[in-house]
């Protein structure tokens, strides 16, 4: 799936394949601790908040997730 802005699409690939790989070779064997794509994740999502904003895409009131957002809490 490309991106919000063709600019971005490689950065997306990119990420994917870092993502996927950590995810299959360490997460799900246990191995949790640290994320080496932070950086690959950061690159991308600068370049797709700009895209959004080139292509004047309304975002108000819209949350995003990302490494610099806390754990959602747990709701009991």
């Amino acid at each position: 799936m490309n991106s919000v802005g063709e600019a971005c699409t490689e950065l997306k690939r990119e990420y994917d394949q870092c993502f996927n790989r950590w995810f299959a070779e360490k997460f799900l064997k246990g191995e949790s601790a640290g994320d080496p794509c932070v950086q690959l994740f950061k690159r991308y999502q600068l370049c797709v908040q700009k895209a959004i904003k080139e292509k004047d895409i309304p975002i108000e009131g819209l949350e995003f997730m990302g490494p610099s957002k806390g754990k959602a809490e747990n709701s009991s």
